[in-house]
């Protein structure tokens, strides 16, 4: 089981990233560790800061289902933000709606790929939940009408590859569905870190504990070992 650390932790997705439900997600040439993680979308309505998580309810517009894509070949640059990681175009579906009036407690979340089961949880499973999140980052950071959080996910997230069909289901939000799609634009070479294998991607992309990132994989044999796996 994985150790989560003591509080919650946090990164940023631009803009670019957001997509909707059955848009296509890409994977650029050149990469090869793109992970799922299916997700819930807390969506603001007014603006948040310094609150109490018994108040957050109230900052809150209503919830979606989110799928927060990681692009690990670019584990190993951006000392630890994983903008290139998490940020990428296409890599923030949300979808199919906006649910104003749903309870988060106690809710079923899975995700598909292909048809099969691939992350199964509850939200009661969750160590802090959609309140404390909202209430949490807003304590230094003003939240704004539209903007959204992302409320974490289930184990067991993997590498997914282009013609993949990927479905988050939440009960009483619906189903997000996208595509997984070859990007004929390739990482350029001549500037910036380019895409890695590295023991430290490797491991993260086929689910270490976060703790173990970077140990878990032995050097020298886990690319080939966990290609052969996507292979299958």
């Amino acid at each position: 089981m994985t150790k989560l650390p003591p509080a919650p932790t946090y990164f940023h997705k631009p803009l670019t990233a957001l997509c909707g439900h059955g848009a296509d997600i890409v994977r650029p040439e050149r990469c090869e560790w793109l992970n799922y993680e299916g997700e819930i979308a807390i969506v603001i309505g007014r603006y948040c800061r310094n609150i109490a998580p018994d108040q957050a309810g109230d900052y809150i517009a209503g919830y979606s289902v989110a799928n927060d894509y990681g692009l690990h070949d670019f584990r190993d640059t951006d000392a630890g933000s994983m903008l290139r990681v998490k940020g990428s175009d296409t890599l923030c579906p949300v979808g199919p709606a906006l649910v104003t009036d749903w309870d988060f407690r106690g809710k079923q979340i899975r995700t598909l790929v292909n048809g099969k089961i691939a992350q199964d949880g509850n939200t009661d499973e969750m160590q802090w939940n959609m309140h404390y999140l909202v209430a949490d980052i807003a304590r230094n950071i003003t939240l704004e009408p539209g903007d959204i959080l992302l409320s974490g996910t289930p184990a067991n997230s993997r590498p997914v590859k282009p013609g993949d069909v990927v479905e988050v289901k939440v009960e009483g939000l619906g189903t997000l569905r996208n595509t997984i799609v070859h990007g004929t634009t390739p990482i350029r070479e001549d500037v910036g870190a380019q895409p890695s294998s590295s023991e430290e991607v490797i491991s993260t992309a086929m689910g270490g504990d976060w703790e173990f990132r970077g140990k878990r994989v032995p050097k020298g044999q886990g690319a080939k070992h966990y290609k052969s796996q996507l292979e299958q």
